[in-house]
């Protein structure tokens, strides 16, 4: 055996009792989430128990980032520990998440992100749908979109927190990378049609303008959607993500075709409980204001006075009156941080109506 031969067979046998410690370590921990749900279920008999504790999971992360010695990069190491955590939580009882279908679609890549692959995914046919699965008690927590780096706002999202009880409990954000495909199968042919989702239309359109000019685009009701039809259809490509072009066998004639590089897409996680403070957190409310000269700056002066930083507004017509607003707001910090309660009660003076949205921990994949 030559020294290299040697070497290698000593690493491989470093590696495999390292393993073994990883596997012993890993079963250990979850041990540790079943007597979790032990304690948890001996404290309330009887009664629906929550497992899931976004603020602990965004501690646990954030530590690990932190903490992370290499050489691994430190998001792929809180990735890693993303999923154990995940499969840890199955143990004590499987998450479903209700998220905006068909299967395939970014919304469940971002669902998968933020709770790892061992959560039960639950495709829904629309935002509106999605809210009513977690009201009803059938999900445990949805998944939608609020925000493009590219095309703004989801106003859908936006207006179902109006009449919604539910609340945010967290965020987490996507780059979104599209992909011109066609089916195997069809591979050569002239492409006639390009089928897409409104929002990857307008995030790709330079691209297209460019390198696909004249080409009939077909609006359908999601990325996935599109790539069914693709898959079934001669002449006909679509514009979708990775997991689309996997789950319906496309393959890639155009990597990346979006305008912008940095083109990213911002989810909520919505839910039936409040979230505790995490020590790095975002807030969201929606107010309504007196139809008045000075309205908005009585609605930012508060935060100005008590430094605290604004990250979104948004403006959106409100359903009880022609010609009257709703404000969304997003800002740094927790409802129960001092100086947000003293906002929020400044805020609510002038208000017709001030609704708290939720705090929760900003994203930290």
């Amino acid at each position: 055996m030559s020294d290299e031969q040697a070497r290698l067979a000593e690493l491989r046998d470093e590696i495999d009792s390292i393993d073994q410690q990883i596997m012993k370590l890993i079963s250990a921990r979850a041990r540790c989430a079943q007597e979790v749900a032990h304690v948890k279920m001996a404290a309330n008999p009887g009664q629906d128990v929550v497992y899931y504790r976004p603020e602990r999971e965004a501690q646990v992360l954030r530590r690990i980032m932190d903490q992370n010695p290499g050489p691994l990069p430190g998001e792929e190491m809180a990735r890693l520990f993303r999923e154990i955590m995940s499969v840890c939580l199955a143990l004590e009882k499987p998450l479903h998440i209700a998220f905006l279908g068909p299967l395939g679609t970014f919304t469940q890549a971002a669902a998968l992100k933020h709770f790892g692959h061992s959560v039960v995914s639950v495709p829904m046919p629309a935002i509106d749908a999605v809210f009513r699965e977690v009201e009803s008690g059938a999900a445990h927590y949805g998944v939608v979109p609020v925000e493009n780096s590219t095309e703004g706002m989801i106003n859908h999202t936006l207006d179902m927190f109006m009449s919604s009880p539910l609340k945010i409990c967290g965020e987490v954000q996507l780059r979104i990378h599209h992909h011109l495909m066609v089916a195997l199968q069809h591979d050569g042919l002239e492409i006639t049609r390009i089928y897409s989702h409104q929002q990857s239309f307008a995030q790709c359109r330079q691209w297209l303008d460019t390198h696909r000019y004249g080409i009939e685009r077909i609006t359908v009701s999601s990325n996935a959607e599109a790539a069914r039809r693709a898959a079934a259809e001669p002449g006909a490509a679509a514009i979708a993500g990775d997991m689309a072009a996997e789950l319906y066998g496309l393959v890639k004639l155009a990597n990346s075709i979006e305008d912008r590089p940095d083109n990213t897409t911002r989810f909520l996680i919505i839910g039936r409980e409040a979230v505790t403070p995490s020590g790095h957190d975002k807030s969201s409310v929606l107010v309504s204001m007196r139809n008045k000269p000075g309205a908005l700056y009585q609605l930012l002066e508060p935060f100005h006075n008590h430094g605290i930083s604004l990250t979104r507004i948004e403006t959106r017509p409100s359903q009880t009156g022609t010609w009257a607003y709703v404000f969304y707001i997003d800002f740094e910090g927790h409802m129960d941080d001092e100086p947000a309660r003293k906002v929020l009660a400044e805020v609510d003076v002038e208000a017709v109506e001030l609704k708290r949205l939720g705090s929760y921990p900003i994203g930290v994949l």
